[in-house]
């Protein structure tokens, strides 16, 4: 089953995110108090264990959630192959996929702490559709 790993957020966009123990969705906004919040197809990120085990194994420092600014660290689900317009229940919020990968800025904080950002290749972007709080732990399911 796939599951939410940990959920972060940041005060400042182009930061590794803090983990925290819960998060509010809100439709039109994205993550209550995350610096990525707003009327625009980028107010959720999700990332697969997966991918940062990945770069785990280039690195000899731990990698802990949020280093490479995701909201949502998952297990279970290859979120870089869902497809653009896939809706996705997450905890108590429903959210729709808007964009896969992004571009990079190479002086970003991420690219500089790690060496490299697995984010633009493998992160997926969405939107809140629906209202709820997602915690680690917590099921996703397409829909």
């Amino acid at each position: 089953m796939a599951k939410v790993l940990n959920v972060c957020i940041s005060k400042v966009k182009g930061t590794v995110k803090e983990p925290v123990d819960k998060i509010h969705l809100i439709p039109g906004h994205g993550i209550e108090g995350d610096a990525h919040a707003g009327n625009w197809h980028r107010q959720v990120s999700i990332l697969a264990k997966e991918s940062v085990n990945k770069m785990q194994s280039k690195i000899d420092t731990e990698l802990k959630p949020g280093v490479f600014a995701e909201n949502i660290l998952s297990e279970g689900i290859e979120v870089m192959s869902l497809p653009i317009g896939q809706k996705l229940r997450i905890g108590g919020a429903v959210l729709e996929v808007t964009q896969i990968g992004k571009e990079c800025h190479a002086d970003c904080a991420i690219r500089q702490q790690v060496g490299d950002c697995v984010m633009p290749r493998e992160g997926v972007f969405m939107k809140v559709l629906e209202e709820g709080e997602v915690c680690p732990g917590d099921g996703i399911e397409l829909i």
